[in-house]
């Protein structure tokens, strides 16, 4: 027995429209083509004409109808609303697949037709035909990472870090990200680690600073975070804690400066500052391997540190570090009014 197509070809129907018009039976057609004779029965029926002839192209055209009608309708067409919010993000804000889905979720809960899978999105970028705007589509997705380059290499050991000051020592309240404030730092490093961009990123709320740098020494290091973290409330500045790169030999000026305790690392412990890792792997989008970064000006930093803290965050339930910033602020403020109210009421 012939092993068919689950679905009859123009060949069949040719067949079953010679055979029938001798006058065969169905269930001889049926025979004849290895199909039950209830699948002839239905097909004849389904290219009868109005004179009781059977048409196979009226047949195919029927089929063909039947078959769009089950087929899913795509929701990231081209010109709607939803495409355009879904390439805005992507092209545009540089949003993760799953990101753009999940916040999607976050934004309209009650709307089932406003949600999108990351898979869905990938399909529709594949699906689209060639051309400039599938090609940035593409580039925007977060591919495989680079080779790694050279390990850097300081002039930073366990001299420069007092035995109080290890990682160790830190508070709870800090490794348990309990309340906002406490930093951690490192350096991102342009061509030949020649030019360097400062990062900042909070614990609790991952929100992002980013700091110009004047050099790659200790003293270009202390102007910067000095110059940046100075913008922050008091409140929000409680600690930093870093790597043991030569960039900090400054650090008993910063802690003053700043009036906060620095914690270090161990050596070849990158996750102890594991928020930080990952914001710096985030940020060679915007600052690839090999560029020269002297040329990034601080404006231009502050605008993508604002791109990174207005993208939702898995370990923020997809809310954005702005948003968590924001709620920790106002949280501040209510407490320190409340506080005020019950001193003025107790006096």
């Amino acid at each position: 027995m012939d092993i068919r197509s689950k679905h009859l070809s123009s060949e069949d129907r040719g067949v079953i429209l010679a055979e029938h018009n001798r006058g065969s039976s169905q269930r001889l057609i049926g025979q004849l083509l290895h199909r039950p004779a209830s699948t002839i029965c239905r097909e004849l029926a389904r290219g009868r004409q109005e004179d009781g002839c059977y048409c196979p192209q009226a047949a195919r055209q029927a089929y063909d109808a039947r078959r769009a009608r089950c087929r899913r309708k795509r929701k990231l067409v081209e010109g709607s609303d939803l495409y355009r919010f879904v390439h805005g993000k992507l092209v545009h804000l540089h949003w993760s697949t799953e990101q753009i889905a999940q916040r999607l979720r976050l934004m309209k809960p009650d709307d089932p037709s406003a949600h999108v899978s990351h898979e869905t999105i990938y399909a529709a970028i594949y699906a689209q035909p060639r051309g400039g705007l599938k090609a940035a589509m593409i580039e925007a997705l977060r591919q495989a990472k680079p080779k790694r380059g050279l390990k850097r290499r300081t002039a930073a050991g366990s001299a420069m870090v007092p035995q109080s000051l290890r990682i160790i020592n830190r508070p709870e309240e800090i490794e348990a990200r309990l309340v906002p404030g406490h930093w951690e730092g490192d350096l991102i490093k342009g061509a030949f680690n020649r030019s360097s961009v400062g990062t900042l990123v909070e614990r609790k709320t991952r929100f992002v600073i980013l700091c110009k740098m004047d050099g790659n020494g200790a003293e270009a290091a202390l102007d910067s975070f000095t110059r940046q973290m100075r913008r922050l409330p008091t409140a929000l500045r409680k600690s930093m804690t870093y790597d043991r790169g030569s960039e900090m030999a400054c650090h008993p000026k910063l802690a003053r400066r700043l009036k906060i305790d620095i914690w270090f690392c161990d050596p070849h412990a990158p996750w102890q500052r594991g928020s930080n890792e990952n914001t710096n792997g985030l940020l060679r989008q915007f600052m690839p391997k090999g560029t020269d970064l002297n040329g990034a000006s601080q404006t231009w930093l502050n605008d993508v540190a604002n791109l990174m803290n207005n993208r939702p965050r898995k370990t923020l339930g997809w809310r954005t570090p702005a948003e968590a910033m924001a709620d920790e602020i106002a949280a501040f403020k209510s407490t320190v009014a409340l506080d005020v109210r019950i001193q003025v009421v107790t006096w």
